[in-house]
């Protein structure tokens, strides 16, 4: 019998690839054990300016030092990196000639962690391996170096995944880097170390688990897309598949529990542990399946930021979490995505909390976008991109921002355009708030 698997043309198989984990409290404590098993003894810590005065960075040190690992830590970190920080931490790893990494902090000094490692081992222009078409999309060109991943908030997931986000101020957008190769080769993740979070920073990562979630769930079908040539080429964001359907729910669950607790009272040690471990969860599911449509947005939103400040951030100037970013077009994009899987919206909706009682189809997007804005009325994030200070008078450069992120845009689970972006932004505008309940 002839083998007719030539003859198919659609994607019929998915991948699983995930870091190695260690979940709980005291997991950081085994960073210097963990990195001497894997064969590294000369480290780089990379870190941020406030989690270098704090208890993480101190058991990160007590920990190489017992296990003997030499290591240097670099704690220039950024919130939110731009390209020209990114300079000084590739030229620390390269001088450093280290054999291993270590990064300690929320997902922008995990990201700077990956992208030292990168430019360090090799050597290119930025746009080299930036995702196209901002970019080269160079694949990397091999192995890196080990990296021990310990994050210190509840929400970006990059202990998990194989991207690398950073604003381009050249072009007034974020942009990111993806790669199986930078993902993380072993995440330490010790919810208590989230204790002493701003309640504006567990909402604004908390968002982003919610984020990944919701877009796992909702992106392309995996076996939508075409079978890639060999194997090497399919896509790491692979879209929706059976793995991701496994995180993005219990990441949902676990957010509808606990995200409001876990943001209003920082006490609430049960709270943020499981929104910890929803963020992992969600780490996991879109490290497979990949995002879509509210972080394609969120690119543009923070790049494009004049005057807005984010309280509970170091201030360094205007700079939109990414988070907030995401999620402040996230009620639009689902009130429009809900034709495309109007059951999948309705149970991302009672699975973070709404009541979905005698809801049909056709309510489906209104149901889950006005859940989200609940959500945000009650964490108190910006409630539209008015709130931010943007106006009508951005829409096409917003839009345009948003266009160039095909990575993202591909996966969504529609086609759209810059006109159906701007659509996507004008609904985005500002809320109505209580008036919607």
């Amino acid at each position: 019998m002839s083998c007719a698997h030539g003859l198919v043309s659609n994607e019929s198989i998915f991948s699983i690839d995930a870091s190695s984990l260690a979940f709980g409290p005291g997991a950081v404590a085994e960073a210097g054990a963990q990195l001497a098993a894997l064969g590294a003894r000369r480290v780089a810590v990379f870190t941020d300016p406030r989690v270098a005065k704090l208890e993480p960075l101190a058991v990160v040190r007590a920990s190489l030092a017992a296990a003997n690992v030499d290591f240097e830590v670099f704690e220039d970190c950024h919130v939110e990196p731009k390209d020209v920080y990114l300079t000084d931490a590739v030229a620390f790893a390269r001088e450093g000639r280290f054999d291993g990494y270590l990064s300690v902090g929320g997902g922008s000094a995990i990201d700077t962690c990956k992208l030292a490692s990168l430019y360090a081992t090799y050597p290119a222009d930025l746009l080299a391996y930036v995702n196209a078409p901002v970019g080269e999309g160079r694949a990397v060109p091999g192995p890196l170096p080990p990296h021990v991943a310990c994050p210190t908030t509840s929400g970006t997931g990059s202990e998990c995944t194989g991207i690398a986000v950073f604003d381009l101020r050249e072009r007034n957008i974020k942009t990111a880097v993806a790669s199986r190769r930078l993902r993380p080769t072993l995440a330490l993740v010790d919810p208590a170390f989230t204790a002493t979070l701003p309640s504006e920073v567990v909402a604004a990562s908390g968002f982003d688990v919610l984020c990944h979630a919701l877009e796992s769930f909702t992106a392309r079908r995996f076996d939508t897309r075409a079978r890639p040539p060999s194997p090497g080429l399919r896509p790491m964001s692979q879209g929706q598949n059976p793995w991701s359907d496994l995180g993005s729910r219990e990441a949902l669950r676990l957010a509808g529990a606990f995200f409001v607790r876990a943001t209003l009272d920082a006490s609430d040690a049960e709270a943020r542990a499981g929104l910890s471990w929803a963020a992992t969860l969600a780490g996991i599911a879109f490290g497979n399946a990949g995002v879509h449509l509210p972080h394609a947005m969120s690119y543009a939103v923070a790049g494009l930021v004049r005057d807005y400040r984010a309280p509970g951030y170091p201030d360094h100037g205007p700079m939109v979490p990414h988070g907030v970013s995401v999620i402040v077009s996230a009620p639009s994009v689902f009130r429009a995505t809900s034709a495309t899987g109007p059951a999948r919206h309705l149970e991302a909706a009672a699975l973070l909390g709404a009541d979905v009682h005698g809801a049909g189809p056709d309510d489906a997007g209104e149901l889950l976008g006005r859940h989200i804005e609940r959500l945000m009325q009650r964490t108190r994030v910006p409630l539209g991109l008015g709130a931010l200070g943007y106006t009508g008078a951005d829409l096409d450069a917003l839009a345009r921002g948003a266009a160039v992120q095909r990575r993202l845009l591909d996966n969504a689970p529609m086609a759209v355009d810059e006109a159906r972006l701007r659509e996507l932004f004008t609904g985005a505008m500002r809320y109505e708030g209580e008036s919607r309940s």
